[in-house]
């Protein structure tokens, strides 16, 4: 207990240095916190994939369509439970800034095939009943202060025109991983709208989804679906659903392996300016280390002193620093809108922000701990008169 105080006077000694230490550990953790959530948000979807779901694309290309036909050849393959499709839209809501997902669908099965989707049976028996209703998550919700009823017409890019729908249903995640901020309606208002405008690139999808019956048979049932369009005029590439989310991210990669390259930058910062605090620290109180020695007190003693000073200071900013993250990221991720589906502070974001704060705590004392440890008696009190 007598260390404890110790230590706690020590670090009080000089308030504003200490003051000032502490609010560059709180700015550190608070940005390696918020800068690792940006990283986690970037592979949401992937980490939100199911294992037993497959994504079937072109082969050439996500901007090459499939063929309506090969639902039901792929329905047939052996391991196979069921079958959706999903096609890109790409409209544009009142602003090009208003980016949100969105995917004309086949309703009934594609809701079967994602139960962490929640919709009240009302509202989806709604939908299903207007040909130009939409399904939308609650981010959408929130952000743009829509509700069931409201218009919500969106301006095509690849399909172009002005395209209206209507709200019929708010989907709710199952947990706090479940992406909120996409937009759902009816493929066959999209195909039957293409063919009276062109009459070109009807009954075409843009991908499959694909539900297996066992995981275990992710990787021979992709091969069987790839191997019924081989040589086709639309070869396909069937993957499963994390690794056909983990390729979108891969196009941002670099910039993903930035940001968290500069969240450890931060980190180092810190230390060298902790490390520069505890070195002016124990360089101010050799006298006091040298008497300490004198009067029968080990090396270890000293150590310790140093060390519990640094961990204390640097303990002290984390929990500061960590108290901050969440209310810092839910402010964020009201500003950014739906441009990360999920932003959410994990425990493996604050797990490491204790971690890196416990080894600047403990690296910063390490020097200057030796040094006064070492230090000889004589030299240590040369400084007195």
């Amino acid at each position: 207990m007598q260390l404890l105080k110790l230590i706690l006077r020590n670090a009080l000694r000089h308030r504003l240095r200490t003051a000032l230490t502490l609010l560059g550990l709180v700015v550190a953790i608070l940005s390696f916190g918020l800068l690792q959530t940006v990283v986690d948000a970037w592979y949401a979807g992937a980490a939100g994939a199911a294992p037993t779901r497959l994504v079937t694309r072109n082969s050439v290309s996500l901007v090459f369509p499939l063929p309506l036909s090969y639902r039901d050849q792929i329905r047939a393959v052996d391991g196979v439970r069921a079958v959706s499709h999903a096609t890109w839209f790409a409209g544009i809501y009142q602003d090009p800034k208003n980016f949100f997902p969105q995917f004309a669908i086949e309703p009934r099965t594609y809701f079967a095939m994602y139960p962490e989707y929640l919709v009240t049976l009302p509202e989806f028996t709604a939908f299903l009943r207007d040909r130009k209703g939409a399904v939308i998550g609650r981010k959408i919700a929130d952000t743009y202060h829509l509700q069931v009823g409201d218009a919500l017409p969106l301006r095509g890019t690849i399909y172009p025109g002005t395209w209206e729908f209507t709200v019929r249903a708010i989907y709710d995640g199952i947990d706090t991983k479940t992406d909120t901020s996409q937009m759902f309606f009816h493929w066959e208002y999209l195909n039957e709208t293409i063919k009276k405008r062109t009459g070109r690139q009807t009954d075409q999808v843009g991908v499959y989804l694909v539900d297996v019956i066992d995981a275990d048979r992710v990787a021979e049932v992709s091969h069987a679906i790839d191997a019924l369009f081989k040589n086709s005029l639309a070869e396909t590439l069937t993957e499963t659903e994390r690794a056909f989310q983990i390729g979108f991210v891969k196009q941002t990669e670099a910039l993903v392996i930035a940001i968290r390259i500069v969240s450890y930058v931060v980190i180092v910062i810190i230390l060298a300016v902790m490390a520069n605090t505890m070195a002016m620290t124990a360089r101010e109180r050799l006298v006091e280390y040298a008497t300490l020695k004198t009067l029968g007190f080990s090396p270890s003693y000293i150590v310790t002193l140093i060390l519990g000073e640094s961990i204390a200071i640097a303990v002290t900013g984390a929990v500061i620093g960590i108290a901050a993250t969440f209310p810092v990221a839910d402010w964020f991720a009201a500003k950014v809108g739906t441009l990360f589906p999920v932003f959410k502070v994990s425990g493996e974001t604050v797990l490491l922000q204790v971690i890196c704060a416990l080894g600047v705590g403990v690296a910063a004392a390490a020097v200057p701990g030796r040094r006064a440890a070492t230090v000889r008696i004589v030299e240590g009190l040369r400084a007195i008169g």
